[in-house]
């Protein structure tokens, strides 16, 4: 009997000397593969931050370029007509946002669908207007009703979408 009792209480001993590894080798393990994950992160994080920044400029360069008013200042050419003038502005938009396109990769899907919610209502705006010039108007005509639009509207999507993306850019630091 006592033979047992010595065997149970070395077994029971060593049980408890091995849970005890177990867990401190556990431990010492998670905190080594939340070290890895963080070390990834962060160089994950230098890798990309350069072409994340660079597609925020880009973004915001393209909001720009297509906002309404430097757009016509842009393109206007006051001999052309406002139909002509008006293929010619959805036409740069266009290639604007085609170039730019590759930027959703690094931009926050809001962020992209604000860009693009931005040109669509530039193009709705540009639309508005064209449909409102008779036939023998001109490009300054066009020109004059967007300007009339955009100071009815007050914040453009692309003044408030400019706003959104360049504070994103901020919290990225």
């Amino acid at each position: 009997m006592e033979t047992i009792t010595i065997i149970f209480t070395a077994l029971i001993s060593s049980g408890g000397v091995i849970t005890m590894a177990y867990y401190l080798l556990k431990r010492e393990t998670d905190r080594e593969k939340l070290n890895l994950q963080l070390e990834l992160r962060k160089s994950r994080q230098e890798y990309f931050l350069p072409s994340r920044v660079e597609s925020y400029q880009r973004a915001i360069l393209l909001l720009e370029r297509i906002h309404p008013n430097s757009l016509i200042m842009r393109i206007h050419n006051p001999g052309l007509s406002a139909r002509a003038m008006q293929a010619e502005l959805l036409k740069t938009i266009r290639e604007e946002y085609d170039h730019n396109v590759a930027q959703q990769l690094f931009i926050s899907p809001k962020g992209w669908k604000m860009l693009k919610d931005s040109k669509d209502e530039t193009i709705k705006i540009i639309n508005i207007a064209g449909n409102q010039m008779i036939e023998t108007a001109v490009s300054t005509d066009l020109a004059t009703k967007i300007f009339e639009l955009v100071s009815e509207i007050g914040e453009l999507p692309t003044e408030i979408t400019v706003e959104f993306l360049k504070q994103e850019l901020q919290d990225l630091f």
